[in-house]
């Protein structure tokens, strides 16, 4: 297929670019078969032909497709609705014109993956850098700790520091671990996250999570690993996680999630050991008052 063909043919929903949403973007890019994805050796590209291909309104890159005004002032199909069909440039009417000439040019362009300070050196073509981006094993990672809502990114040397540093989490090295859990009042739980807790161990960091939340009428207790790292890599560790006391005890082994995976999403699937209030008291022992939970387990690396 010509890359004119191709162009003439594309048909693009308003929502791609509002700011570049990913699944849009790459119903366009599955479309282009003849397209390699590999990285290529590292060229230049122009800084003004990027600026041709920013939007005014939202800055964002912009894909087809691109709307131009009489006087040939550019906008994407996402900004589009925002302006009311005037341009933003010299408020003429928009109108429903494509900019041909600058689809085609974007067609023609190789460029750097965004992440390319963590490490990334590829060169992709432009319609499908964002598909390659959405997946670039350098992308960063968002911070693991649930406690709050921080908004900090980076590799994973960065964020163990930042952890250590910033939220004061506790490090441990070492496979095993066994935790105690002392709450004093257990009807109060309000969705907090009561303890994160990394561990190294294998060359790698794992963050066991601890928490209280509110299912339905009653609060649970769940416990959890995330694997520092991505999914691919996580699958390489397993881990178990053991709670009792008064004779009984409960037992769970899983495989740790990717840091990838929000704590929300792990926590919200129920992928750990779930420990219902009235179960876990019966743990607690004495006047079923006050909660103490002994957590135990262990990580190791399958075969």
């Amino acid at each position: 297929m010509s890359t004119a063909s191709f162009l003439d043919d594309m048909q693009c929903s308003p929502e791609v670019i509002d700011p570049p949403k990913i699944e849009g973007i790459i119903d366009i890019i599955e479309r282009v078969g003849d397209i390699p994805l590999s990285p290529k050796p590292n060229v230049a590209v122009s800084s003004s032909v990027r600026e041709l291909l920013e939007c005014p309104v939202c800055l964002n890159a912009m894909y087809p497709p691109i709307h131009q005004c009489s006087n040939g002032h550019t906008l994407c199909s996402g900004c589009k609705p925002r302006v009311h069909n005037r341009c933003p440039t010299c408020r003429h009417e928009l109108g429903n014109v494509r900019c041909l000439a600058l689809e085609k040019i974007a067609a023609s362009l190789e460029l750097p993956c965004k992440y390319q300070s963590f490490g990334c050196v590829g060169i992709y073509p432009y319609y499908c850098k964002l598909k390659h981006e959405s997946q670039c094993q350098y992308r960063p990672y968002s911070c693991p700790y649930a406690g709050s809502e921080c908004t900090v990114v980076g590799d994973i040397p960065y964020l163990v520091a930042h952890l250590k540093d910033d939220h004061k989490v506790d490090m441990h090295s070492g496979s095993t671990f066994n935790h105690r859990y002392v709450k004093s009042n257990p009807h109060e739980v309000e969705n907090a996250t009561w303890m994160l807790t990394v561990f190294s161990c294998f060359g790698q960091y794992f963050c066991l999570h601890f928490e209280a939340f509110q299912l339905g009428n009653a609060p649970v207790y769940i416990a959890f690993l995330r694997f520092m790292g991505d999914d691919a890599e996580a699958k390489n560790y397993s881990y178990s996680l053991e709670v009792g006391g008064n004779g009984r005890k409960m037992i769970w082994q899983g495989v740790p999630r990717s840091i990838r995976d929000s704590h929300r999403k792990v926590r919200d699937s129920f992928d750990g050991l779930i420990i219902q209030r009235s179960m876990a008291l019966f743990f607690s022992g004495g006047d079923r008052k006050e909660l103490k939970l002994r957590v135990t387990g262990r990580i190791w690396k399958e075969q």
